[in-house]
Formats: C-alpha cells, sequence, structure tokens
C-alpha cells in the first residue's frame, strides 16, 4: 500500500462526512487505505461512517484516548509507505494525494511534509509552516511581536512569515491538521508521543523527524481546506489550559535544563495571562450589556423620582431612601429577567421582544406591589414611569452599541442572506430542498449552473465562469458549492480567485443532509442542517424553563386537589421537586436514549405517553425526533395536559 490516511474523529459527524468524501475522491489516483479512529463520540459519527462509508477501516474507541494515543493506534495497523494525518474537519483537493506522494518519492530526504492550507473563506492559513517555539520565539508570540511584525526575520519565526505562501520550503514545524509522514521514519523516530493529549504533538514530531536528520518539508501545490477549531473552541479556557502546558511538556522534554526552566516561566506566565484575558472577555461578552441596562435604568428611575417630586411638589423625604434604594434596584433586576427570558438579548436586536419583557415584568412588579403591606407601598406612579423609562433606556443603550459600532447590535444589518448554488440542476433541487428545511433565512436563493444547462429553471442566474458579475449584479453574500458537481480543487480555486470579495462559502456534501462552512480561522464551523435542535435553541430553552416554572407553581397551589388525580401520588410529590429545582423537566425524551438529538434534561413525559399503550423503541424515537426538530412549548402544555394523571411516572 502506497499511502495510509488517519483521520481522528471526535464529534464532528458532519464535517468528517465531508472530508472522507474528499479523500476517497483524492484516493483514486493513489494505492490508499484510510482508516477513522473515533474517541467516543456521541453525536452519531460511528452509525454515519458505518452506513455511508462501510469500506473505511473503523476504530472505535469507548472514550476519548486523545490524539495521539488515536494516530497511534491506527499508526500500528496501517501498511502503506506513507502516513497521512489527517484532522476530519478538512477538504483535500482530487490530485492532493497524488501530488505529495511524488513529491516525497522524489525527494528521499524528506521526512515529513505539509501543505498550504486554507480556512473556510480561502484565506492562507499562517499555521501551514511554523518555527521552532523556543523561548525567544514564544516570548515574541506571547507578547504579540509576531503579530505585529509577521514578515520581520526575527519577530515572525512563529509562522516563518518572511517565507512566502507559495513558496516550497523547508520548515521547522508542521500542522498535524495534514501531515505526511515516511513510514521508515517513524520506524526511526517512533510513533506520536502520548504524553501529549491534544496540541503539541505535532511540534514534538516534527522536530524529532529533524533530529533523526530528515527534513520537513512545506509543500504549496496543492491546498487543502481547514476549518481550524471545530473539535475544540479556541477562545475557550480549556483551549488556553491545553496548548500552553503542551508547550511546557514539550520544553521539559527537548530543552536544556536552563532553557526548559525559562521556558516553563513563561508558558506558566502565559496560560495566566491568556486565561485571565478569556475569563474577562467572557464576562464582558456576558454580562457588559446586561450590567449598562442596568445602570442606565436605576439610575433613570431615581431621576424620574426627582422631577416627579418636584413637579408636584412634594417634599424630599416624601419617599422613604432606605424603601427606594431597595425597590429601584429590584425594578430594574426584574424588568432585566423579563427582557431575557422574552428573547431581548438575542440577536439581531428586536425591540418588541424587549418592550413585550418590560411589559411583563411591569406585570409582575405590580402584583408584588399589591401583596405588599400598606406601610412598604409607595408609588404606582413611579412604576409606571419608571416602565417608559425601561423601554426608552433599553432603546438607547442599543443605539449607542450601535453607534459604537459593535457588530452584534448593528440595527440596519441586514439579516436575511442572498445565496448562490453553484451546481447542476438536480443537485441544486435537492441543496435548495435542504435549504428550506432550515431555520437559513435567505432572501434569495439563485442557481448557478456549473455547466451549459440550467436556462429554464426559474431560480437559475448564471453559469460559474461569471460568478464574479453574479455576485455583483444580485448582491450575493454566500455561495454553496454542490461538492457532487464541483471537483474539490475548482471549489478551493474559486474560494482563492473570490477570497477578496467578502462573500462566505459552503460546501454541500452529495447525499448528505449538512451544508457546512467557515467564516473565518479562528471560529469552529458553521453548519446549516435540517434543524433538529429546535428544543436546545437557548430561547426555547428559557421558554421551555419558564413553562416548567409555572406548571410547578399551579400544581404546588393546587396539591390538595391535583394528588388525588395521579396514578402514582408519592413518586409526584418527588418528580415536582425534582422539576422545580432543575434537575429535570416535565417533558423532554423520557427514558429513551438517542446521542443523535440535543442533549435536554431528562424528563417525566415524553411524546410517546400521549399514545396511551405500548410503543415500540423506534416509534419512541421517530416521536423524539419529531418533537426535538419542531419543539413549540404548545406541544409541552398538550402532552402534560394529555397525561395529566401521568406526572407522578
Amino acid at each position: 500500500m502506497k499511502l495510509s490516511v488517519i483521520i481522528v474523529n471526535y464529534n464532528v459527524k458532519h464535517f468528517i462526512e465531508q472530508c472522507l468524501h474528499s479523500v476517497l475522491k483524492a484516493s483514486e489516483k493513489v494505492p490508499t487505505e484510510v482508516f477513522v479512529v473515533d474517541n467516543n463520540s456521541v453525536d452519531g459519527s460511528v452509525a454515519l461512517i458505518r452506513e455511508k462509508f462501510p469500506n473505511i477501516n473503523l476504530i472505535e474507541n469507548k472514550t476519548n484516548t486523545g490524539f495521539s494515543v488515536a494516530n497511534n493506534q491506527a499508526i500500528r495497523h496501517s501498511t502503506g509507505e506513507y502516513i497521512l494525518l489527517l484532522n476530519p474537519d478538512t477538504v483535500v483537493q482530487e490530485d492532493t494525494f497524488e501530488k505529495v506522494v511524488h513529491f516525497m518519492d522524489t525527494h528521499p530526504d524528506a521526512g515529513a511534509l505539509g501543505v498550504k492550507m486554507l480556512d473556510g473563506k480561502g484565506n492562507f492559513a499562517p499555521e501551514s509552516k511554523r518555527g521552532l517555539p523556543t523561548p525567544g520565539v514564544a516570548f515574541y508570540k506571547i507578547f504579540g511581536f509576531s503579530r505585529l511584525f509577521p514578515k520581520s526575520r526575527r519577530f515572525g519565526r512563529y509562522h516563518l512569515g518572511y517565507l512566502g505562501e507559495n513558496d516550497t520550503n523547508e520548515v521547522d514545524v508542521l500542522s498535524g491538521a495534514f501531515m505526511l509522514l515516511r513510514k521508515s521514519v517513524l520506524d526511526k523516530t517512533g510513533l506520536l508521543d502520548e504524553s501529549f493529549f491534544m496540541y503539541g504533538e505535532d511540534i514534538d514530531l516534527s522536530y524529532r523527524v529533524k533530529l533523526a536528520g530528515y527534513k520537513n518539508y512545506y509543500f504549496p501545490e496543492t491546498q487543502i481546506i481547514h476549518y481550524k477549531g471545530e473539535s475544540t473552541k479556541r477562545g475557550s479556557i480549556n483551549y488556553v489550559l491545553i496548548f500552553y502546558k503542551a508547550m511546557a511538556l514539550f520544553a521539559r522534554k527537548h530543552f536544556s535544563s536552563s532553557n526548559a526552566f525559562w521556558f516553563s516561566l513563561l508558558i506558566n506566565f502565559a496560560i495566566y495571562l491568556r486565561a485571565g484575558m478569556a475569563i474577562a472577555v467572557r464576562l464582558i461578552k456576558t454580562y457588559a450589556v446586561p450590567a449598562l441596562d442596568f445602570a442606565a435604568i436605576t439610575a433613570g428611575l431615581y431621576l424620574v423620582k426627582y422631577f416627579y417630586v418636584r413637579k408636584y411638589d412634594l417634599s424630599d423625604d416624601f419617599y422613604s431612601e432606605r424603601l427606594v434604594d431597595v425597590a429601584f434596584p429590584a425594578y430594574s433586576l426584574m424588568w432585566l429577567m423579563m427582557v431575557y427570558l422574552s428573547g431581548g438579548y438575542d440577536f439581531p436586536v428586536k425591540f418588541l421582544k424587549i418592550f413585550r419583557g418590560v411589559i411583563v415584568g411591569t406585570g409582575l412588579i405590580l402584583i408584588g406591589y399589591s401583596l405588599l403591606p400598606e406601610h412598604l407601598r409607595f408609588s404606582r406612579a413611579l412604576i409606571l414611569l419608571g416602565t417608559a423609562w425601561a423601554m426608552a433606556s433599553f432603546v438607547i443603550v442599543r443605539l449607542l452599541l450601535h453607534l459604537a459600532g459593535l457588530k452584534s447590535y448593528r440595527l440596519n444589518a441586514p439579516n436575511t442572506k442572498r445565496i448562490a448554488i453553484i451546481g447542476e440542476e438536480k443537485e441544486f433541487n435537492r441543496v435548495y430542498g435542504l435549504l428550506k428545511q432550515t431555520k437559513v433565512n435567505a432572501e434569495f436563493t439563485g442557481f448557478v449552473s456549473a455547466e451549459n444547462n440550467g436556462v429554464h429553471n426559474p431560480n437559475y442566474i448564471g453559469k460559474i465562469n461569471q460568478i464574479n458579475e453574479i455576485i455583483d449584479v444580485h448582491r450575493i453574500n454566500e455561495i454553496i458549492f454542490c461538492a457532487r458537481d464541483i471537483s474539490s480543487s475548482d471549489i478551493i480555486n474559486n474560494m482563492l480567485t473570490l477570497v477578496s470579495s467578502g462573500v462566505d462559502f459552503k460546501i454541500a456534501p452529495p447525499e448528505s443532509l449538512s451544508i457546512i462552512g467557515s467564516s473565518n480561522i479562528d471560529t469552529a464551523g458553521d453548519l446549516y442542517v435540517i434543524d433538529v435542535n429546535s428544543v436546545s435553541r437557548p430561547e426555547n430553552k428559557r421558554k421551555k424553563r419558564l413553562l416548567d416554572l409555572c406548571v410547578c407553581f399551579v400544581l404546588l397551589a393546587g396539591l390538595p386537589l391535583v394528588i388525588w388525580f395521579q396514578q402514582h401520588k408519592a413518586n409526584f410529590i418527588a418528580n415536582l421537586f425534582k422539576v422545580l429545582f432543575g434537575f429535570y423537566s416535565w417533558v423532554g425524551y423520557g427514558k429513551v436514549i438517542d446521542r443523535s438529538l440535543p442533549v435536554i434534561k431528562p424528563s417525566i413525559l415524553s411524546p410517546a405517553d400521549v399514545m396511551g399503550s405500548e410503543v415500540h423503541f423506534e416509534k419512541k424515537k421517530l416521536l423524539n425526533f419529531g418533537y426535538a426538530k419542531d419543539y413549540k412549548i404548545e406541544k409541552d402544555l398538550s402532552i402534560i395536559w394529555a397525561c395529566f394523571s401521568k406526572l407522578g411516572n
């Protein structure tokens, strides 16, 4: 066997499907065996691979063993002259394997090879070639010098920015996303170091290849797409810890004691710095706008009180300061909470949701106010005036955020897509139908023919060689390539040509229910799928939790009467408190475990309970699929009503 391709998969079902399609096409020109090592995925990856790629050598791990261990498992079973370590979130060209194998055959000094990688928008991925992370190189990267001076031979050594991205060069470090290795070299260097769980193992292996007397080559004469960050979210604190600890492990292994000490010191500093920044950024993103809303509303309430007192010539101590200092923040919190539950903090900004939340909050405040003792009530007028101010405050804050240029708060930003689907007519119809079943809000969808056909299709807008004009005339902001009709090479070449146009790119694999893309190299890949995740969308999770609490309060209020309608009274009481404290939900999947569906809380009832008699397992799965795909709060209410006597199940 000439080539053994090894892919380690962990919960990226849709991406590995696209990856394997491209790998099998590239394998037609080189004798190739393909291994997929699945690290205990829970997203249905294994079932998909078995169904669609039965000839793949599949290794199923019962735990997440990490990248190095999983790769070594497959390497030990491989028979290829060359070993390719490939990430599942990649797309290779049809001639990629042929070109890289030919290069290795004609360069016996080459121990390993990497290729030019592009992100999902066609931009060059700088980690395609890297230098050895010595203490000096790491220092320049951590403190931002490499970003400020990417072309400098001193400061730009981490990504070797001074080497042309289109020039073949010897480099220090290759990316594990695409790392071609000579099997005979691996026999000398040993396999991947299993001390590295994730990250760093490619640096370590690249360095050992050089120590064994071979060269690592960066080879840009073929390109791949790498939707970097899909398996691990790069902005997470966990990523920071794993990545920098891997760097420290590399230093202890290969540097002198003195250098290792200083490197470890630098790395530990970087861990605390980056982790602190990650926490700060997360806190700011999560709480900055609500905190701003709270401050604006509360300050406004004091101003409302001030002008109200002046207008009606009331004494300064007419309202108890102690009472006001408790009531005003409480009002603000109530409005914020109801706006959040109403979806007022979702994107794009919808003022109707904000106003709805404020009105509901005012209703609850007035109800609570009416239940207070007389001496604690001080003014309904201030509550109503405060309501008007709260609405105005939410609007003013968002206008300021819009003027500040924050992308998420752009009030005039189009929230619809103008999409061009490139392929042949039959595949266009399939992908167009798939789009209509997703939650994608497409204002315009046009058919761009990959061949000289499609003229009679009502959506036809031109041919692929007219794509630049099509983008301008139809104001296209997203292109979907049909992989069944267009080669990976043509897709990548078109992305390179259109990279400056500002459009987003996605790929529709053949016979797949997913459309895959990514906006940039630092974000996880984007997916269009038939939305079985409706039940786990943030707004639906909020509604579901709110419904659970409301039902609990109603049942508690009517407990002496309700309990007589329950088949299992003791269990009913237990279930009531399980739901009240958030351990269970009233309605969900019941006892059926289906890892292909979005994760929600365990539940007392399920859609199958409505049918009364014993329901077959497969039927339960089908009912749960429909529940997840088309979730509405009315469904929960109807199931609870129909199965009222089963709340003690």
